[in-house]
């Protein structure tokens, strides 16, 4: 009874177990050899690098950076090395020393240290920095202009 129906309707017996056996293994073989793509650890993004709250540098440092500003609602001032508040002198210091040294470490002598500070800063607040520098050996200390305080902390 493979062929369905009777011997006079079907003149050619066909056996379709073998067939259904061999489409069988063969979709076993296909499902076991499939491999899927692992997304796991990966995510596309189409961000633009130069624009964000958060930007990554896109080269090396080329200098040492400290910005002072005066906070109205504490009624202090306020340091920054970089993205990072600093609250003491000797904290400073140890960044400027590291920095400093990393920057000897890659042949660039001459990385000046710039001080950036509100115009609302008392003036022993800029000393103290530029001591610092003198004390570490670095000849090179400019002044910017500051920006004003910082929108959010």
């Amino acid at each position: 009874m493979a062929g369905g129906g009777e011997s006079e309707d079907n003149p050619v017996n066909i056996n379709v177990v073998p067939m259904v056996d061999v489409i069988f293994c063969l979709c076993v073989f296909f499902m076991c050899s499939f491999k899927f793509k692992q997304l796991e650890g990966r995510f596309q993004s189409w961000l633009p690098r130069d624009l964000g709250n958060n930007v990554a540098p896109t080269e090396d440092p080329k200098e040492m950076r400290v910005a002072i500003y005066w906070d109205d609602e504490k009624a202090e001032v306020v340091r920054q090395y970089g993205q990072r508040y600093i609250k003491s002198t000797d904290e400073l210091e140890a960044l400027i020393r590291g920095s400093n040294d990393d920057f000897k470490k890659t042949g660039k002598m001459d990385v000046p240290v710039i001080i950036d500070g509100d115009s609302r800063i008392p003036w022993e607040e800029v000393m103290t920095i530029v001591n610092i520098a003198k004390r570490l050996s670095i000849e090179k200390i400019q002044f910017a202009l500051g920006a004003g305080a910082p929108t959010t902390r």
